[in-house]
């Protein structure tokens, strides 16, 4: 076999194996995308949490931070359907049907994540750190009555090694 055949064959090979990966890359989405959200759409958020902060970190963050320095963060505001994590990328559960189960797991402590549009995933936390790390936030349960729900989330962006977070100000427990 000559090498321009080899050349012609590699690369006929080499795009049949691509093409599937660019289809399917572009359009998985959201998982399950059949299961609807309870409220709200993409253009019409249902519900607005978190207000913009003055800052992007709170002072107690700064406090805790090594040096007084944590790491980089962006203000911004996102969109999407508040999600249990754990279900979500677990089983692929969302929207409508999994309010209940959801609720139970982010009230038991699994983590609360925002599910965009384009199957982007954000873990929610609160951002003030000492009321965090003290139980003394609640966050959790503000999101948890906002499940299945499309909201716009405003906050602290962090993206470290592929994992997004917006810290969430704001729900630290009135005493």
């Amino acid at each position: 076999m000559t090498s321009k055949k080899i050349l012609i064959l590699s690369s006929i090979f080499i795009i049949s194996l691509s093409i599937p990966l660019y289809v399917f890359g572009k359009k998985l989405g959201i998982f399950n995308p059949q299961l609807k959200p309870v409220s709200g759409d993409w253009a019409n958020p249902a519900h607005r949490v978190g207000e913009k902060p003055k800052t992007t970190w709170t002072d107690t963050t700064l406090e805790a931070a090594i040096n007084k320095k944590p790491l980089e963060g962006k203000l911004t505001t996102r969109i999407g359907e508040v999600i249990d994590v754990s279900c979500y990328l677990q089983l692929g559960k969302h929207g409508v049907e999994h309010v209940e189960c959801a609720k139970k797991c982010i009230l038991s402590g699994q983590p609360v994540g925002l599910l965009e549009e384009d199957g982007t995933v954000y873990m929610l936390i609160p951002e003030e750190h000492h009321p965090r790390r003290d139980g003394k936030t609640v966050l959790a349960s503000a999101l948890a009555e906002h499940v299945g729900q499309i909201v716009e989330v405003t906050g602290t962006l962090t993206n470290v090694k592929g994992l997004k977070t917006l810290f969430i100000q704001g729900f630290v427990k009135k005493e």
